[in-house]
């Protein structure tokens, strides 16, 4: 297998963390998104969205982080990321959603850029926008994971999900910038869990070769 991967994005970090967990060995092969390398005609001539991850498991090639994760759960069934329970399933691609849809959408690169070109923001009104919307997304989790109580060291009980692959990549984002996640903690103290597991430290990006 093939992933095409840059560090600091937390979609692929997402893939990442799903393939160390089911023990899929892969090549990185890395995009620079900062430098554009993902517009370059040869990059779109993998992936027509221009945009990673793109996994390539043999004569397939997937783009889309959720449909890769799903694709790899469904190929690659065990160890498993969904539980068996489809009421269980369903909480799970609801964390996944929150995370993917409502708050990855209006922080990610293009639109930090967009914003910050449209608008005439600066770095202080960039981050001001991207801290609101962590609180905004952050505080959907928090108020899920703690309505639902389905959670125990991680998302779902005890064992480790898809949801767990999608947080812990915002967090990492969200550190980044400096936001405040003191007001969230079931989500931090799942957080803290999943880093002390192998799969997910090695796919952290302080650990990609593309980090230097």
């Amino acid at each position: 297998m093939q992933l095409y991967t840059y560090f600091r994005s937390s979609a692929s970090f997402r893939v990442r963390i799903a393939l160390n967990f089911k023990g899929l060995g892969y090549e990185p092969v890395l995009v620079n998104l900062p430098k554009g390398e993902h517009q370059a005609e040869g990059y779109r001539a993998v992936n027509v969205q221009a945009l990673v991850p793109t996994l390539v498991d043999g004569d397939r090639r997937l783009v889309q982080s959720l449909a890769i994760l799903e694709y790899l759960e469904e190929r690659y069934p065990a160890p498993a990321l969904l539980p068996r329970d489809p009421f269980d399933r369903a909480y799970v691609r609801a964390l996944c959603g929150i995370v993917a849809c409502e708050i990855h959408p209006l922080n990610n690169l293009r639109t930090l850029k967009h914003i910050r070109r449209t608008y005439g923001l600066d770095d202080a009104g960039v981050n001001a926008w991207y801290r609101h919307w962590i609180a905004d997304g952050f505080a959907m989790i928090e108020s899920y994971l703690v309505s639902e109580g389905r959670s125990g060291r991680y998302c779902l009980g005890d064992a480790v999900t898809l949801a767990d692959c999608c947080l812990v990549p915002q967090v990492f984002n969200a550190q980044r910038y400096e936001c405040d996640l003191a007001p969230y903690p079931t989500a931090m103290r799942i957080f803290d869990a999943c880093m002390r597991l192998p799969a997910f430290d090695a796919a952290q990006p302080s650990r990609q070769p593309d980090a230097a």
